[in-house]
């Protein structure tokens, strides 16, 4: 979708070029103009006219190279068991491989398939590549850089959805690269035009202050990662049916990296903020630094807890960014989340929306963290915890 200016209706008052975040309008003649090279089409200019003479209309797009067809999955694994990004990913790429007319598809790159593939198809999967070798036992850039662009070669997909783990951050741009097409980085939501098949992603862009929705018109496969949480996986179905194809790489390479050690990377907390249920997160309201040793105490009292934060005080340096919610960090979707002296800036709460309970603790009555939480207490953070988790310590004991 591009942006219009309704030349008749615009009054020349200038609003939207002091909106826009690329100095995409100008004036011309005393109405405004859009630079449609510039132009993301975020919006801004159109919320912001007073009279309406912004809208979006539908571009008319030529796809130079429509040869490909499916949208593809990497199953991602960590221990022999697929990781819960790839069940997220293969439930919504079904729902828009069924809307274009196409299959979903998942590629297995690992020592041994054993039942995975059965559990790919019961997720969503149509199809299930498979490649197998004791060389795939681990993760390795190289190797499963050169299996993947055989089989792409071999089979032409319309499009790659990858989560954007820290191995998939890593394997698509390496992807993309050898396979001479692009790829839109740590998208947050995804639709697909239906005509030409083009995959609409979108990412936060300016620092999370703007979500931008790329599309990929010109080259296949349209490539991208998707962070984690941002979809719910399927229920599976075990009546599901679908066609594993398995492929031979040809002339495997030796990778010039041997791996002679592994052992899981310690965090902040031993729970991932990803992967836990109740999540005790703090922002600039939380003072300093020390204060958030009240928020580890209350992540304690919970058998899946995890503390987190805002942006504000990652860029503090307070906690890292391994645990920063957010368009700029990680999307999270926990039964609970205390957001504690936390605003609510509209690039935080597109992290965490989509926790089962929210409970706001602010001093500020007028916080809009507060129109998104269940629940909510007004008051200063420090003086509130101490009593909160007193009073969860007793029931507990109770």
């Amino acid at each position: 979708m591009a942006v219009f200016v309704d030349r008749e209706k615009c009054i020349g008052c200038e609003s939207c070029v002091a909106v826009c975040p690329v100095g995409a309008l100008s004036m011309v003649d005393g109405k405004a103009m859009v630079d449609g090279e510039q132009c993301i089409s975020c919006g801004a200019c159109i919320n912001e006219c007073p009279v309406e003479a912004i809208s979006r209309e539908a571009v008319v797009r030529e796809v130079k190279n429509n040869e490909g067809s499916d949208l593809w999955v990497m199953a991602e694994l960590e221990n022999g068991e697929p990781l819960g990004v790839t069940y997220e990913l293969l439930g919504v790429t079904a729902e828009l491989a069924k809307k274009a007319g196409e299959k979903c598809c998942a590629v297995l790159i690992a020592a041994e398939a054993a039942d995975i593939p059965q559990k790919l198809i019961a997720a969503g999967a149509d199809k299930v590549y498979v490649i197998t070798d004791s060389r795939y036992a681990e993760y390795n850039t190289d190797l499963y850089t050169d299996a993947f662009c055989q089989l792409a070669e071999a089979y032409k997909p319309n499009a790659v959805l990858f989560g954007a783990t820290a191995d998939g951050r890593d394997f698509a741009p390496r992807v993309a690269a050898r396979l001479h097409t692009g790829l839109c980085a740590d998208c947050t939501a995804l639709d697909i035009e239906t005509e030409n098949k083009i995959v609409e992603w979108t990412r936060p862009a300016l620092g999370g202050n703007i979500l931008a929705t790329i599309l990929c018109d010109e080259h296949r496969p349209q490539m991208g990662t998707v962070r984690p949480k941002v979809f719910k996986a399927a229920a599976a179905d075990a009546s599901r049916t679908g066609e594993v194809i398995n492929f031979t790489v040809k002339d495997v390479k030796e990778s010039p990296v041997e791996l002679l050690h592994k052992e899981a990377v310690e965090t902040s907390g031993s729970i991932k903020i990803e992967d836990a249920e109740v999540i005790c997160s703090g922002g600039r309201g939380m003072g300093c630094l020390d204060n958030f040793k009240m928020l580890e105490e209350l992540a304690s009292l919970f058998e899946n807890g995890a503390i987190a934060g805002s942006r504000a005080v990652v860029d503090e340096g307070w906690i890292g960014h391994g645990q920063q919610v957010g368009q700029s960090g990680k999307t999270v979707t926990p039964k609970i989340y205390f957001a504690c002296g936390i605003s609510g800036a509209i690039q935080h709460i597109s992290g965490m929306n989509a926790s089962d309970i929210i409970i706001a603790i602010n001093k500020d009555a007028n916080a809009p963290i507060f129109k998104i939480a269940q629940y909510g207490i007004v008051g200063d953070v420090k003086e509130i915890l101490p009593k909160l988790i007193a009073k969860i310590k007793a029931y507990k004991e109770a």
